[in-house]
């Protein structure tokens, strides 16, 4: 890092739970950053049963004025986690990477900050993202990128493609950073994805996607959601759809797109496993209320 600037600009979250084959990756990424600010990077170790933590004390060991690891005597969980890492935050903009992923352009940083701040109308920038597998191999990469931009009304459609977590940087607003303290936020499967919504909902701002590749995003048989069963995943977006249509404001004309969002994606699942009430519960709410 090559800063001489004394405030904090940039403050890392990664959050990690027995990465004990990648997380050294991910904190390389971080470490290779060449930035003109001073940025900190909070690793979440959520009390790991492999070597997971080690590896972070070494790299803390090594590098105390950048790595501080946040913990406990317990395993918390990925909202709190994530919570506890937003309080400990000193920088103007919050990155985030997963222990799992990582980032390979060593200027992503600094790309993404010079962005927001000469661009105050977007609230979040991310880029694109290789998806790989548990042996580094390529499963996609977009063969053409383009800038792509993303607002509320978007989201709240599931419109956010190229915006993986470890994409992603945006402004530490107080409007934003209270996301933790929402009733529903204990209820959402997807931190990430309430983030952007939540963001663009209380600022009116929109998300940023530069057209470049600058990291990986690993499917594995350790990941949150890469390697879940399906019908598994399927359930816990619909859980998180019936959190956004129940405590996110649209228009009334909006609900005929969100009635068309849940007939695509969630009402066979909802048939499929006899969830009838669930289905009547959702499609009367967006019908009545």
């Amino acid at each position: 890092m090559e800063a001489n600037d004394q405030e904090i600009m940039v403050s890392v979250s990664c959050l990690t739970y027995n990465h004990e084959q990648y997380i050294a990756q991910a904190i390389e990424g971080f470490l290779m950053q060449k930035t003109k600010f001073k940025f900190e990077v909070l690793i979440g170790e959520d009390c790991s049963t492999d070597g997971t933590r080690k590896i972070v004390e070494s790299y803390q060991e090594k590098h105390p004025e950048i790595i501080k690891m946040v913990t406990s005597e317990h395993n918390v969980g990925l909202k709190d986690n994530f919570n506890r890492i937003v309080k400990r935050a000193k920088g103007k903009y919050m990155a985030m990477c997963e222990g799992d992923d990582f980032w390979t352009d060593p200027y992503k940083l600094q790309k993404q900050i010079d962005f927001l701040e000469n661009n105050p109308e977007y609230i979040i920038c991310c880029h694109y993202s290789k998806i790989i597998d548990q042996e580094g191999e390529t499963l996609y990469v977009h063969p053409n990128p383009v800038s792509l931009e993303f607002g509320y009304e978007d989201v709240l459609q599931g419109n956010k493609d190229e915006t993986f977590t470890a994409t992603l940087i945006y402004r530490t607003s107080l409007d934003v950073t209270h996301m933790g303290n929402q009733d529903w936020y204990l209820k959402c499967h997807a931190p990430d994805k309430f983030l952007k919504l939540y963001a663009t909902a209380v600022t009116g701002k929109k998300i940023y996607v530069m057209p470049e590749v600058m990291s990986c995003y690993r499917k594995h048989f350790g990941g949150v959601w890469s390697m879940v069963d399906p019908q598994i995943i399927r359930g816990r977006m619909l859980s998180d759809f019936n959190v956004i249509i129940k405590n996110f404001k649209y228009p009334t004309n909006f609900k005929w797109k969100l009635l068309k969002v849940y007939s695509k994606n969630y009402l066979r699942h909802d048939i499929r496993h006899l969830q009838l009430n669930n289905a009547f519960s959702t499609i009367k709410y967006l019908l009545l209320y």
